[in-house]
């Protein structure tokens, strides 16, 4: 009888990785690109909740290194971050992110945060300001809990937590990627991958993450953000309400690029995501925007 190999999933084009130590942090793995042209800014990925760098950023890497030097890196917790024995904190994530940045020796970055990475954004700009020359929002908003609505669903969300982590099985995870990337997209030849990269995440510190989102409130010192910054804000969003993320805009004074799509259009529309990522970016920098594809 033949020897059957099971096909390994097929990987999409990722950003250079390595190791990188943190003194009296640890070590955590980082992507990092740099430019050949030394001079151009760096962009630091700061992604979103139950996400890693890899899973919500990859359809815009090609687009963001063509331009610029790119910094991602996992939260604690998520993807192949950091798994620190202490109770998780956004603050915390901010705080590596800007070691990271350091240790590295970068001087600025424009940081890009998406959904959580949102929080995780404003909090290395409020915690270590010299380190950020800019700023883009994608998919998120100053707080997480201000209806009565959102109030219930993160209690009901805490309350489930220890049976959904039970149920959140290879097979379950599968399904929910295939409903995303239906046979035929463009992307669909990723999903096995992108299934084997969400089971990196560890299952209690992500459970810790989104009580971390439920607290977050950034209303109170918004406005007092004083680089530029640009908001990618995803219209049909059903997750981050687009009157959130345009309150964010405007309280922040950023520049609005409009993206037709859902909170999981960084796969489900990635050419699309990609092109706002790059314009959003280049209006913080003051880089001239590419032309059209």
């Amino acid at each position: 009888m033949p020897l059957r190999i099971a096909s390994t999933p097929q990987i999409p084009d990722l950003l250079p990785g390595r190791i990188v130590a943190l003194p009296s942090r640890g070590e955590i793995f980082v992507r990092h690109h740099q430019h050949r042209d030394a001079s151009r800014p760096t962009v630091l990925l700061l992604h979103g909740w139950t996400a890693s760098c890899d899973t919500q950023f990859f359809t815009a890497y090609a687009t963001l290194a063509e331009e610029y030097s790119v910094i991602g890196v996992d939260h604690r917790g998520h993807g192949r971050g950091m798994r620190p024995n202490r109770a998780f904190s956004l603050e915390d994530c901010a705080d590596d992110a800007a070691a990271v940045v350091r240790a590295l020796g970068v001087d600025k970055v424009v940081t890009v945060g998406y959904s959580m990475g949102g929080p995780v954004s404003f909090l290395v700009q409020r915690r270590h300001p010299e380190l950020v020359s800019g700023m883009v929002f994608q998919a998120t908003a100053m707080e997480w809990s201000g209806t009565a609505r959102e109030r219930t669903r993160w209690k009901v969300s805490r309350a489930v937590s220890p049976l959904f982590r039970r149920l959140v099985t290879p097979r379950t995870l599968r399904i929910v990627v295939r409903r995303a990337l239906p046979r035929g997209h463009e992307l669909s030849a990723y999903a096995p991958w992108l299934v084997g990269e969400i089971r990196r995440n560890d299952p209690w510190m992500v459970s810790e993450a989104g009580r971390a989102i439920s607290t977050f409130d950034a209303r109170p010192w918004a406005g007092a953000i004083d680089v530029p910054t640009a908001v990618v804000l995803t219209t049909r969003d059903r997750l981050v309400p687009p009157a959130k993320q345009r309150a964010l805009a405007d309280t922040v004074g950023a520049h609005v690029v409009e993206l037709p799509g859902d909170h999981f259009v960084t796969l489900e529309q990635p050419r699309e995501y990609a092109d706002a990522t790059r314009r959003a970016v280049d209006s913080v920098t003051g880089r001239p925007a590419p032309a059209p594809r």
